[in-house]
This record gives structure tokens, sequence and C-alpha cells, in this order.
């Protein structure tokens, strides 16, 4: 028989660094900043996915369904950026992705689409949208280096035989 040891999360030695961080991104999610991006990313992913009927090109169906694909991926990343913050990081790229895409849609996507209301569209929008996943990738590392620079001053922060460097 084998001898099964159950451990709690209370038991987890780096217990206290994950207290932490958990803090931290809850401080940063609940900034101004952290919220309005939240918002703007939501609105800009809905936006997206409405815009072929919103600008009046829902007649290419190609970049109608594209944007309406991505603009739910891009609201769905992002507007769920307060919850997980730690891996807002990764999201962000996701995001950033998408936006870049959305700029080069109307020239990728089968079909002759990238007409001026298209190409206007998407652009902004894109662009919008880039700048938002950016902001959102800059918040999730100012939380990562909140981390590491209190782990560097530490390490950093004495001199030879513990005494403050000059």
């Amino acid at each position: 028989m084998t001898d099964q040891t159950h451990t709690t999360l209370e038991s987890h030695p780096d217990i206290v660094e994950m207290r932490e961080r958990h803090a931290r991104a809850e401080r940063a999610a609940s900034t101004q900043q952290g919220q309005a991006v939240e918002a703007l990313a939501l609105v800009t992913g809905l936006y997206l996915a409405a815009s072929p009927w919103i600008a009046g090109f829902n007649d290419f169906g190609t970049l109608a369904i594209n944007n309406l694909i991505t603009g739910i991926a891009y609201a769905l990343l992002l507007s769920g950026f307060g919850h997980a913050y730690e891996r807002t990081h990764a999201r962000a790229w996701a995001a950033a992705l998408i936006g870049a895409w959305t700029i080069v849609a109307p020239w990728v996507v089968a079909g002759n689409v990238d007409t001026t209301r298209t190409v206007v569209n998407n652009i902004i929008v894109g662009a919008v949208a880039l700048l938002l996943a950016l902001a959102a990738g800059a918040a999730a590392s100012e939380t990562d280096r909140g981390r590491s620079g209190r782990t560097d001053m530490g390490a950093r922060g004495g001199g030879r035989m513990g005494r403050p460097a000059h």
C-alpha cells in the first residue's frame, strides 16, 4: 500500500510570493488605466465584430466573417483582462496579432474587398486594437517588473558582510 500525502495550498513553499503577486495583480487591474484598457478593448472587439454591418460592407462575405470572428476573439482575449492579470502578457500578444491582422485583412482575405470603406475601417480599428493590446502588455510587464525588481533589490541590496553598498 502506498502512503499518499495530501498537501494544501497553505503548505506550498511559494505561498507568500503567490499571494503578493495576486495582490499586485488585483491592485493593477483595479487602476483607472487597467479598467480603461479593459473597457476600451471590449468596445473595440465588439465594434470590430459588428463593423461590416455598421460601416456597410457586409456584402463582402469573407471580410465580414473575418471581422466577426476576430472581433469576438479580441473582445474575449482582453475583456477578461482584470480577472487573469498574470496571463495578460500572452493574451496581449495574441490581441496585438489580431490588431495587426485586422489592418492587413482587406488585402489578404479572399475576394476583392479592398474598398476605401473596408480599408479605412480596418486600419483604424486595427490600429486601436493594436495600441490597446500593447497597453495591456505594458501593464502586465509593469506587474512582472514589480516582482523581479523586488527580488533583484533583495539580491543586490547588501554589500560585503550584509552592509549596504554606497
